[in-house]
Order: structure tokens, then C-alpha cells, then sequence
């Protein structure tokens, strides 16, 4: 049997990118999800269900005209998140990109044949 040889160093393959992500794609269809609400799920968790049928249109209405997506509050650029103080509610929302069997994370969220987008919106106290 061979001897390993004394102080091998092992080597490892790092996998190769073979997608690049297209954040620009990818921003304009989360963005179509939080103005329109289609190209995707919604999902209103239980408090903001409570708050009644008009007070969830006020906040729907008030994230769709939501612009204000910074460096600091979206450092990818994506417009995947926000938070808005909406009826004396602090309210956050989150766009999600899964697979399309929604079982993992989508291969390439720019490609909306490949991904399911769910949009979350909750008040900041379900967080």
C-alpha cells in the first residue's frame, strides 16, 4: 500500500459562479410584487389581519408608494424590504425569493419562471 506523503497539502475546488444575478431584474419584479401585488404571494401575518380590512388597504397602500430605498437600508439593492409607521402601526415587509416548488431558495431571482416571490408584511411587534 502506498504511503501518503508527509506534509501534503490537501486541495480543494471552490465552485464556479456560472450565474450572474441580475439585481436590476431582480429589483424590478419585487417592485411590480409590493406596487401591484402580482408576480407573487402575499402574505398578512395574524396582527395585521387584525387591524381590519381598511387599515390593511392603508398599509398596502402605503407600502405600493414606498420609494425610499437607500445604501443603508438596502444594501443590495434588491427593494426586498422596508418598514412604515402606518395608522400609528410600525409595519415591516419582506419579499422572499424561493424555488418554484417552494421548497429552498430560487437559483436566480431575476428569473421569475424559476421563482416564487412571497411578500410578508407584519407589524414590528410579530417580528
Amino acid at each position: 500500500m502506498p504511503r501518503a506523503a508527509v506534509n501534503a497539502r490537501p486541495t480543494f475546488e471552490a465552485p464556479v459562479l456560472t450565474a450572474v444575478l441580475d439585481v436590476d431584474r431582480t429589483r424590478a419584479l419585487n417592485d411590480i410584487l409590493r406596487r401591484s401585488l402580482s408576480g407573487g404571494l402575499l402574505m398578512l401575518t395574524a396582527g395585521v389581519i387584525a387591524l381590519g380590512r381598511e387599515c390593511r388597504q392603508t398599509i398596502l397602500d402605503a407600502m405600493a408608494a414606498s420609494d425610499d430605498s437607500t445604501p443603508d437600508n438596502d444594501p443590495r439593492g434588491e427593494h426586498d424590504l422596508g418598514a412604515l409607521e402606518v395608522a400609528g402601526e410600525r409595519v415591516f415587509f419582506k419579499i422572499d425569493d424561493y424555488d418554484r416548488a417552494m421548497t429552498g431558495h430560487s437559483p436566480d431571482p431575476a428569473d421569475s419562471s424559476s421563482t416564487t416571490r412571497m411578500l410578508t408584511v407584519m407589524l414590528a411587534g410579530e417580528y
